[in-house]
């Protein structure tokens, strides 16, 4: 399944269909000034990654762009996926601000979706270039020193 030339598009798909749940479940992510301080950390976050990812070489899906290159300053000397990280941040913004039982359903889901964009992507990369098997090993994946 994770090799159908559908499954980068499918798992795009369900991110932003979780997050459009949310959004629409969502009391109100005004709410709260911890939720709205989460969500404006994991923004701040994907500020950071963008600042070091050039928008040509940034692709939402999990598949290799053409004459990708692969990132490794900023953000990215401490973890692989801060883009997803950001979301992830924002998302918990958004709980925080209206928790409730479907939101926190939600936002397991949406961990689970990148994650399994995260482990896509590296399966590629780990393919096509040895220097991404020596970033993997002295980066994180999502939590700087942590995961």
């Amino acid at each position: 399944m994770t090799n159908h030339p559908l499954y980068p598009k499918l798992l795009v798909f369900l991110q932003f269909s979780i997050i459009g749940l949310m959004l629409l479940f969502s009391n109100s992510i005004l709410s709260s000034f911890i939720g709205i301080l989460v969500f404006l950390i994991g923004a701040i976050v994907g500020l950071f990654a963008l600042n070091h990812n050039q928008l040509g070489n940034f692709n939402i899906q999990p598949k290799m762009k053409e004459n990708a290159k692969l990132i490794t300053t900023g953000i990215y000397s401490y973890i692989r996926h801060p883009m997803y990280l950001s979301v992830l941040l924002m998302m918990l913004g958004v709980f925080i601000g209206s928790p409730s039982m479907i939101e926190a359903l939600f936002l397991i889901l949406l961990t689970i979706v990148l994650a399994l964009k995260a482990k896509k992507e590296e399966s590629i990369w780990t393919e096509q270039t040895e220097e991404y098997v020596k970033y993997k090993k002295r980066t994180k994946l999502f939590i700087p020193f942590l995961l």
